[in-house]
Order: structure tokens, then sequence, then C-alpha cells
């Protein structure tokens, strides 16, 4: 479905009066992966470990080196012109559910936004037809399609963006901390529909969280991150119940017993 090699994400630094790169923050350095339709691999590690940046440059929406495949295609070369075919198989669902969606559209107009961009639907009634019919599937009356956000609850909003972009029938979705913002018992039911979605679409799921919790109920296989490195990587199960690295085994204790956190492994 998709995958990378080698893929790079590094930001100069730069100093002096001529402003001169004097060094690099390595943001990706070096990572390599393979999501497969209907699998989901989690990437998980703790803030500022470039697990956002992978998301953001394997969709091409941030500037890369290294090779990105999608569909036995290399697209990590390929122009604005001829990645916007793909644009609508590779959506992504950010982390806030209060600022990712407009206040100025109703709930139908967010959906409709993207099937007016990629010329599908045909004709209005069409288009409402597949507003409604997204809805429904992520359990929301398809009337509040004609309410804004700020009527909604986190959970709901959460909602309403995971219908903006599988309404537009995706390959693949990068989920960026979707449950971070969201009580647990909301995390949970969150969790339901991405897993009934993908057992019935086929879709394949990056899923990125620092909430191990989620990660295990989500992920078949999973890569830890550590300033922009893999630390580790493999089936879900080895990582939680056999950790060989040290960092993610005080991930793991910080996560399920709070008898370690990974900074303790930064200090050693």
């Amino acid at each position: 479905m998709v995958a990378c090699h080698e893929l790079k994400v590094w930001y100069p630094i730069k100093a002096g009066l001529l402003r001169r790169t004097v060094d690099y923050i390595r943001a990706v350095d070096g990572i390599s992966l393979e999501v497969h339709e209907g699998q989901t691999v989690g990437v998980v590690g703790e803030s500022g470990s470039g697990k956002t940046t992978l998301g953001l440059a394997l969709l091409r929406l941030i500037s890369s080196r290294g090779s990105i495949e999608y569909r036995g295609r290399q697209i990590r070369g390929l122009r604005s012109q001829a990645l916007r075919p793909l644009r609508r198989e590779m959506q992504v669902v950010f982390q806030d559910p209060y600022g990712s969606l407009s206040p100025r559209l109703s709930v139908g107009q967010i959906i409709e936004e993207g099937l007016l961009v990629h010329n599908l639907g045909g004709s209005s009634a069409e288009r409402e037809k597949r507003i409604i019919a997204a809805l429904e599937e992520v359990d929301l009356d398809p009337d509040t399609r004609h309410r804004y956000p700020h009527e909604f609850s986190g959970g709901q909003r959460q909602r309403v963006a995971i219908a903006r972009a599988m309404v537009l029938q995706p390959r693949l979705v990068v989920l960026d901390e979707p449950t971070s913002a969201l009580d647990v018992s909301v995390q949970a039911q969150i969790v339901a529909l991405l897993r009934r979605l993908q057992e019935r679409h086929r879709v394949a799921y990056l899923f990125i969280s620092h909430d191990l919790k989620v990660v295990r109920a989500m992920s078949h296989h999973v890569l830890v991150v550590r300033d922009g490195v893999v630390v580790e990587s493999g089936p879900a199960d080895a990582i939680f119940d056999h950790p060989r690295e040290e960092y993610t085994k005080a991930l793991m204790a910080a996560a399920f017993d709070l008898a370690a956190a990974p900074s303790d492994v930064v200090r050693q």
C-alpha cells in the first residue's frame, strides 16, 4: 500500500550575519516502514520524537528525502499536479477536533468540501446522499449536517473529522493523535469506530500517538520512535509483551504501571 525507505526530514539551523547553515534538526532521520491494506501501523514515542513529521512527510505534505512509494509507485518526486489524483486516497485526521474544523462552515459543508475539490458526487443531490451516508457511518444523526462545529462535543467533532476523511473513500488515513483530546470513555468509542471502518473498507491506518494503551488496541505493527529514529519495531504483541530496548521498556512502564518514565532512560 504505502512504504518509505530511509525517509529524512532535516530542518537547517542558520547562524551568523550571512545566515549560513551550521547544523540540522533531524526531525526524521532515516525511517523505513510499510503499511498494508487493512493494517494499522502504530507510531509511538515522546513528544518531539518526530511522529507527526513522519506522517506529514509520508503524505507529501512537507518536503523530505528518501523513497516514498504508494501502491508500488514512487511518489516522493511527483509535483503537485501529479499528486492531486492521489490526494483523495491519502487522508489525515488531526489531533484537535476543535481546531481542525472551520467554524464558518456547517458540518455538511465541511464534509462536502473534499467532494467538491476532487469533483466527486456529481450533482448536489448526489453529494447530499454521500454526506448523509458518511454521517450515519460515524454514528451521527444526518440532520446534524445543518449545524456548526461549536454545537458539538469533542467526540462528535472528531466523528465529523473522520466522516470528512472517509467520505472520499481513502485507501490510507494518517491518524495523528486522534483520541488525545478526548475523555477516556469517548476514546474507546472512537477506537471502536475506527476499527469498524477499517474492517468494512480495508483502509490502511498510520496511527500516531503517545497513548500506548490506545495504540495497543488499534495496531497490528508498531514503530517506537525517538529523536527521529526507529528504536524498535515489530508486531504489536511482541513490542508490548516483550520489548527489547530500554527506551521501549520505559515507555511501557510509564504507560501501564508508572514504575518508570522515558526520562529515566534519557538521563542514563
